[in-house]
């Protein structure tokens, strides 16, 4: 990261830098084959500047290492697995599924009322199609309310939980429910139930469901497929390695086990500090750049970046 410190010559060198590194990020956000733009942020949407998930939602790596952490814990559960499995080609496009969830949190979050509502309304109408049957017989929907409440919660715990350890270790209790508080309009709205309003709420809601979760050999190839994403250029891979890393950090110790993944131990200082670096460059990067602190601005469209 440029320190603020420095002379402006220096200062001036360091602009295309950060404009490259901004718009190589902001790319992962936005599929120009598809019209995408960033984000303008607009305080008439569903929450406001003065929201808690503004200032969550507003920095790409915490977005991006809790955005890996959600996905590994919501694969745990076999209905959102099947999904995945039956209705999507995750093999080929990991990527985009990461970016259009993304753009989802990115719209809800920072979008106008009606961008808001009729992403909400989209999602709801794919969710419609996606239905099935589970190895064992069991059959599966989408728009089932408790598996919307298992992703939806298992999303929310994990954006705060990086945000705190990344952004904002010293959050208080109150602002932490009052993003759960927040975030339940959005998970009412698709239909989820039942909606945690706390942080206390979502930690009994992922307990009570431990007994309903499984990994198993499919679990474990969309798990491998997830980590193994190539980067979509080669200046961002880095980022990425250490994002992954991160994410699987971020997951309690019982899931990381539960995917057989690698965790704790001497190397999650490592982790740990690359991340806080990563955060740290990113931030210096969107700083007058993609993402200005004014709200008239624009997002990287992907949850976040900079704030």
């Amino acid at each position: 990261m440029v320190p603020s410190s420095i002379s402006p010559f220096r200062r001036l060198v360091a602009q295309p830098l950060k404009g490259a590194i901004a718009a190589q990020v902001a790319g992962l956000f936005n599929d120009p084959s598809r019209g995408e733009q960033p984000v303008k942020r607009r305080p008439d949407g569903l929450f406001g500047p003065q929201s808690v998930a503004w200032r969550v939602h507003g920095d790409v790596t915490s977005m991006m290492v809790g955005g890996v952490a959600s996905l590994l814990m919501q694969m745990l559960h076999p209905a959102v697995l099947a999904g995945v499995w039956d209705h999507s080609n995750f093999r080929a496009d990991m990527h985009g599924r990461l970016r259009r969830t993304a753009r989802f949190i990115a719209l809800t979050t920072y979008g106008g009322q009606e961008e808001a509502e009729a992403m909400i309304a989209r999602v709801r109408g794919i969710h419609g199609h996606i239905r099935g049957v589970l190895p064992d017989g069991t059959p599966y929907e989408a728009n089932d309310p408790a598996l919307l409440a298992w992703v939806h919660v298992t999303e929310t715990i994990s954006f705060l939980d990086a945000w705190i350890r990344y952004g904002e270790p010293g959050m208080s209790s109150a602002d932490q429910d009052r993003y759960f508080v927040e975030m339940a309009r959005v998970a009412r709205a698709l239909g989820a139930d039942p909606v945690p309003r706390s942080r206390a709420e979502a930690l009994a809601q992922i307990q009570a469901a431990r007994p309903r979760l499984r990994s198993d050999a499919r679990t474990r190839e969309v798990a491998r497929v997830l980590m193994a994403q190539p980067a979509p250029s080669l200046p961002i891979e880095p980022f990425r390695q250490i994002t992954l890393q991160a994410g699987v950090d971020l997951i309690p110790a019982w899931a990381r086990r539960m995917h057989g993944l690698p965790g704790g131990g001497l190397g999650r200082p490592l982790v740990r500090a690359g991340a806080l670096g990563v955060a740290r460059t990113l931030r210096w990067a969107f700083e007058r750049n993609v993402l200005p602190t004014h709200p008239e601005r624009a997002t990287a469209g992907g949850g976040g970046a900079g704030g």
